[in-house]
Parts: structure tokens; sequence; C-alpha cells
């Protein structure tokens, strides 16, 4: 009535073979030797570095993007009578004064200021004054500040007067005489560089027979006149 052993054991087998074969389903990885299990280790190992190449290169490119702009000389000119001008602004955060050098008509200095826009004033005799000839315009507190734009395109022309200057010093450093000790002795002249006279001729050409009297006779008696025969 019940399941008898017989039929319980022959279950039990049929799940051995059941796992047995799940377990032989399973792809089995052969290896000939230890160099093979090499070659997965390898590639696992290749891919920190490819990590560590990308990071650098990503590293180079951020830091060549957040480079600062070249300085360019911008002038600073303050016209009218004074004893002494400074000039002060955004570009070194209002934290000192900068002496203008004093000409026969006006007050000027050179700053090497980086691209964009700055702002700035005049301390004429201590008193911060705004360029009458300048554009001036509103900081967020309120105060009225000039303000100067520095751009590339305006010094296009210098920056290519510079590059023609260098390529021609670069000619003329090649036209130049070669490197190496110059002296100013006179020129001795040695026995062996002095002129020397010609071979002299063979015998054969010794005679010169341009112009020499020939032994040939030659009969210098005239010819007789042609007689006419008439009919």
């Amino acid at each position: 009535m019940g399941n008898s052993s017989s039929d319980r054991s022959g279950s039990q087998g049929e799940r051995s073979d059941r796992e047995q074969g799940g377990k032989e389903a399973r792809p089995n990885i052969l290896m000939d030797s230890s160099e093979d299990a090499d070659l997965f280790q390898r590639e696992d190992t290749k891919a920190p570095e490819e990590i560590q190449e990308f990071l650098a290169w990503q590293h180079d490119l951020e830091s060549e993007s957040k480079s600062p702009t070249q300085a360019r000389p911008t002038v600073f000119r303050w016209t009218g009578a004074a004893k002494e001008v400074f000039v002060s602004g955004s570009f070194n955060n209002w934290a000192t004064k900068i002496p203008l050098n004093k000409s026969q008509k006006n007050f000027v200095a050179i700053v090497d200021l980086p691209e964009g826009e700055h702002q700035y004033k005049f301390s004429v005799d201590g008193q911060w004054t705004l360029d009458p000839t300048g554009a001036v315009t509103t900081s967020k507190t309120g105060t009225v500040n000039n303000v100067i734009q520095v751009k590339t395109t305006d010094f296009e022309v210098f920056d290519a007067l510079r590059i023609d200057s260098e390529d021609t010093e670069d000619i003329s450093d090649l036209s130049s005489s070669p490197p190496g000790p110059y002296l100013q002795e006179a020129y001795v002249i040695k026995p062996e560089d002095k002129i020397k006279y010609p071979p002299i001729l063979p015998p054969h050409l010794l005679q010169v027979l341009l112009n020499k009297d020939t032994s040939i006779s030659v009969s210098t008696r005239s010819m007789k006149d042609d007689t006419f025969l008439s009919c």
C-alpha cells in the first residue's frame, strides 16, 4: 500500500543522478599549466593601470583648463596737475597702491593684468578720484569705479611683432660669423706662396714659324698681256 524500500531506494538513486547531472552540466575550465591561470590575473591587473592612466590624463586636462591666463601689459595714465598719483583696483584686491611715474604732462604706470574686466581707481594727492576719460561701473556695494577690459585681440599685433623679431634674430644668428677665436695679425707671405715662373718650353716649340723667311723661290715675272685678234 505504501512505498516499499525498493521504491524509496530507486527514487533516491534518481535524485542523486539528477544532482550529479546538474553538476556535470556546469562548464569546466581546463588548464594545461599554471601559466594559463596567469592569463586571467594579467587581465585583472591591467584594469587598474588603465584607470590610473585615464585619471592622470583627466587631471592634466583639468589643470590646463584652470591655468591662469597670460598677463598683458596695461597702461594707466592720469592727466592733470598733481604731486603724486597711485592706482589700485580689483586686480590686486585693493590691497596696495601702485605709484605712477611722472612725465612731462601726465603720470603713467604699466601693470601686467590678466585678461578680463578689472575695476580701478586713482589716488591723487591722497584723494580717491575717478578717471574722467575712462569708463565707469558701479560695484555691488554701490561704489562707482573705473573699469577696463583687457582683451587678447588688443595684443595680437604686438604678439605678431614679437614673433617676427624672434624669427629675425634666428636668421641673423645663421648669417653671422661662425663661432671661434678670431685674430688681427697681419698675413705673412710664405716662400712657397710666392709666384712661380712658368715652365720652360720644350725645344720643338722654340721654332716660331710666323714671319719667317722661306727657301722656296717665287717667280716675279709678269704675265704677258693678252692678245686680241680682229676678224
